[in-house]
């Protein structure tokens, strides 16, 4: 395929030119994406630009013809099987709006070593979208609730009223131990440290960003266990993870958080993944502006250690 030239729509403008160029050129690796905007082969309205550039409506864009090579296209056609799983995963969809039960295990976005994530196989999975962009994140390991924005209207308008702190999530965990009904909430300053490995990790530091999460028991299992929910007022990186590490009640089967001895007693339970679900989320529709509660059930993996932990509490 020879140059494309493309003009910039109306629910299209806002975004950076290199978030564009990943849309459009799919299974291309960000790498070659920044070679050709700094080679100047990527041009906005015939002059050279940088990665950073915000796109505006009826801007014209050269596209040169990319080869993508049988490397980077595998990743896709290695996953089909996740891809069509992820199909059955949606929770609801309409013409600007789609959310999905994120599946345990499936990083949100290709990056960190990982070519492949849950919005590249949306892509594959409707090609024919012309925009598909993740609205917030989730952790690799955590499961549920993910909003991804079919227009970048509804983009600009979700990330509003996450900024305003009018969007409400409500996570289930399992967490070591018997959390007590009087802890309702833990405001700790976090910190974001990356290893020499390059791993990242969050510990509460009093130089930290202001950070809050509040708690409500849901179900407790004798001494062994408490099925809590957590609502994050803050959105930080690891924030409930943390938050329960620092309460004493570490979540169960947390790599990087966790305590071994109680994760040994939930695998003995069946359990083989981290316990952190997105439950629910609470917000207004960005374009009809009527309020919208979703929910996104619990895996059977999950439902069978509760059940597990129920028959001998």
């Amino acid at each position: 395929m020879g140059v494309q030239f493309s003009t910039i729509q109306d629910d299209e403008a806002g975004q950076r030119i290199d978030n564009y160029l990943l849309a459009q050129l799919k299974g291309v690796p960000k790498s070659l994406i920044y070679r050709i905007i700094r080679k100047g082969e990527v041009r906005v309205n015939k002059g050279r630009i940088k990665p950073e550039y915000k796109l505006q409506a009826n801007d014209v864009v050269r596209i040169p013809p990319v080869s993508v090579s049988e490397k980077s296209q595998t990743p896709i056609s290695n996953k089909l099987s996740q891809v069509s799983a992820l199909e059955s995963a949606i929770i609801f969809e309409d013409d600007v709006l789609l959310v999905l039960n994120k599946p345990s295990g499936m990083a949100v976005h290709g990056g960190s070593g990982l070519s492949f994530g849950v919005i590249e196989a949306l892509r594959a999975l409707r090609p024919q979208a012309r925009f598909l962009e993740l609205v917030h994140r989730l952790d690799r390991d955590t499961s549920g609730v993910l909003l991804v924005a079919k227009k970048r209207s509804a983009l600009r308008q979700l990330h509003q009223q996450l900024r305003e702190k009018t969007v409400q999530k409500e996570y289930l965990a399992l967490v070591r131990g018997r959390w007590q009904s009087q802890v309702k909430s833990i405001d700790a300053p976090l910190n974001k440290n990356e290893l020499a490995s390059g791993e990242r990790i969050v510990r509460v530091n009093a130089d930290g960003k202001a950070s809050q999460t509040r708690f409500s028991v849901e179900e407790r299992f004798g001494d062994v266990a408490t099925l809590v929910k957590a609502m994050p007022i803050t959105g930080r990186t690891h924030q409930i993870r943390v938050h329960t590490q620092y309460a004493q009640h570490p979540i169960a089967l947390d790599s990087k958080y966790g305590d071994q001895e109680f994760d040994e007693r939930m695998r003995a339970q069946g359990l083989k993944r981290l316990f952190l679900h997105a439950y629910a989320i609470r917000l207004t529709h960005p374009k009809s502006e009527a309020p919208l509660y979703l929910t996104a059930p619990l895996d059977e993996t999950l439902k069978a250690v509760l059940a597990r932990l129920r028959a001998q509490n």
